[in-house]
């Protein structure tokens, strides 16, 4: 079974009456790519072993590692996520591991951070392929020792938080070119999900998108639909930026629509606006310039 998360979305929901917003946890879909995604998912949730998720941007590694969660012994614990590349090395380590007051300017208060937070939970730290190597090594403790220290304190704390780990980067590749250190690798490495982009995956397309389009049409009030033109137009596209595109896609042409039908002229590729055609137009212009 898929579990009532992905089970959710089946029956399809265009037209969703206004106020019945589906969960947005929710992993959706039923091709035997995401399934197979899903059933290392399920297998590796109950072991206390650090996870790292695999895929490009956009597949919904946030959402799998929710799914890991709450399948987890840590289920009723807190799950803290954070976006290792928004973030500056110093920014980075004061909110992973909390400041003393007067660590740098600004710093009034003491403050934890979001290993603290996660203590006797789970921890998610998003795009860890972008962190620094002096970082790397402060990671590593945490995940060996379960120790730090809060910028600016010199008082050891002890943590217990289930660490989860994702990228869209080649960490073997940056491993090589001693971007990324080997023991992290190897620590984080221990248990791979890896997770389908949407062109291994578009027997979902029509499941994805009337669950995006009834999250739509709650959070606005409507009772939009697709028309069947639209259906079969929204089957044809690329969608390099993957499931995330396929929501911005459908969310803008929803808001753009003045009927109750959405149709291919609401569409950004309909009126040239659809970056991912353009950057498509301009590889291929490329190709030909070449030959």
């Amino acid at each position: 079974m898929l579990g009532p998360l992905v089970l959710l979305a089946r029956s399809g929901m265009s037209g969703v009456a206004p106020g019945d917003a589906p969960d947005a946890k929710a992993i959706v879909g039923d091709s035997p790519a995401l399934r197979a995604a899903l059933d290392d998912a399920r297998r590796v949730a109950p072991t206390e072993l650090p996870v790292l998720l695999r895929g490009e941007s956009g597949v919904g590694k946030e959402l799998f590692a929710q799914f890991i969660h709450d399948r987890s012994p840590r289920a009723e614990k807190p799950f803290v996520k954070i976006n290792c590349a928004a973030l500056t090395e110093n920014l980075l380590e004061a909110e992973l591991f909390g400041h003393e007051r007067g660590a740098f300017t600004g710093a009034d208060i003491r403050r934890e951070g979001r290993f603290a937070l996660a203590d006797g939970g789970t921890i998610l730290l998003d795009e860890i392929g972008e962190i620094s190597p002096a970082f790397q090594a402060k990671l590593l403790r945490v995940i060996q020792e379960g120790a730090f220290e809060r910028v600016g304190g010199e008082k050891t704390l002890r943590v217990d938080a289930r660490l989860i780990a994702a990228t869209a980067c080649d960490l073997e590749a940056a491993v090589r070119a001693k971007k990324f250190r080997a023991d992290l690798y190897y620590r984080l490495c221990g248990a791979p999900v890896r997770l389908p982009a949407l062109r291994e995956r578009r027997e979902d397309i029509p499941a994805l998108a009337d669950h995006f389009l009834a999250r739509f049409n709650a959070e606005n009030g409507r009772a939009l639909a697709l028309n069947p033109r639209a259906k079969t137009m929204i089957l044809r596209c690329a969608y390099p930026g993957n499931i995330r595109e396929l929501e911005n896609c459908l969310r803008g042409a929803a808001a753009l629509t003045t009927g109750d039908e959405i149709c291919e002229r609401d569409f950004a590729c309909r009126q040239g606006r659809c970056f991912s055609a353009q950057l498509r137009r301009a590889r291929m212009a490329r190709r030909q310039k070449a030959s």
